[in-house]
């Protein structure tokens, strides 16, 4: 999340600005808990795992832990401090071209853009997953383990269910297909988001990573 304090609501009018903030700790545990999440689905959990899918149910445990705290947290952690505003965002960009800094007190209008699409992102792989998985409950029964008559019930079933979907016209591959490309579209604006916290620190000289790591006052 790129971070960049500014005075822009009236409620900010006499709060003085510092030259190093730090996030308040609900926004830091959600931010890197959700990074976390991401990560661990990416690269060390199976798809359609009991694992992916309790990840995924946490990863939206956290996520609605911060739009919660978007309502009532502190005033810069909330949205009336980043309102996502394409206007803004287009001056921000002519702020940008000619050289002009400004100091913002939450994120600035580009980073706001990106908050917000990256949580939407989110929500829609969160309900693709839900759509498309099978209950946590379930999800960590090893079929091949069991035996008999349990087994062979189950691969019926399997089975029956299988048939419907194809004769439901394959709704869970349309699930699957809006999962898999709500991820990829998750990975472009990550890389998006890093390259703009990258360039905003460079361009301003505020440390804005450094902002969201721990033990930061």
């Amino acid at each position: 999340m790129t971070y960049s304090p500014r005075f822009d609501a009236e409620e900010f009018a006499d709060r003085p600005v510092r030259s190093r903030r730090s996030w308040d700790p609900v926004v830091k545990i959600t931010h890197w808990s959700i990074v976390t999440a991401i990560i661990a689905n990416a690269l060390f959990t199976e798809e359609g795992s009991g694992v992916h899918i309790w990840v995924g149910y946490a990863l939206a445990a956290i996520l609605a832990l911060r739009l919660l705290w978007g309502m009532i947290g502190p005033p810069e952690a909330r949205y009336s401090a980043f309102p996502p505003s394409p206007r803004r965002a287009l001056a921000h960009l002519r702020d940008i071209r000619v050289g002009k800094k400004e100091v913002h007190r939450s994120h600035n209008p580009l980073g706001a853009l990106m908050v917000y699409a990256i949580w939407s992102m989110l929500g829609v792989i969160i309900a693709s997953g839900i759509a498309m998985g099978e209950p946590p409950s379930t999800a960590f029964l090893d079929r091949a383990a069991l035996s008999g008559e349990v087994s062979r019930q189950l691969a019926v079933e399997q089975g029956d269910h299988d048939d419907d979907d194809e004769g439901e016209g394959g709704e869970d591959g349309v699930w699957e297909e809006v999962h898999e490309t709500a991820v990829n579209l998750l990975y472009i604006l990550i890389a998006l988001h890093i390259a703009g916290v990258a360039f905003e620190t460079r361009r301003s000289g505020r440390e804005i990573l450094l902002a969201m790591l721990p033990g930061r006052a």
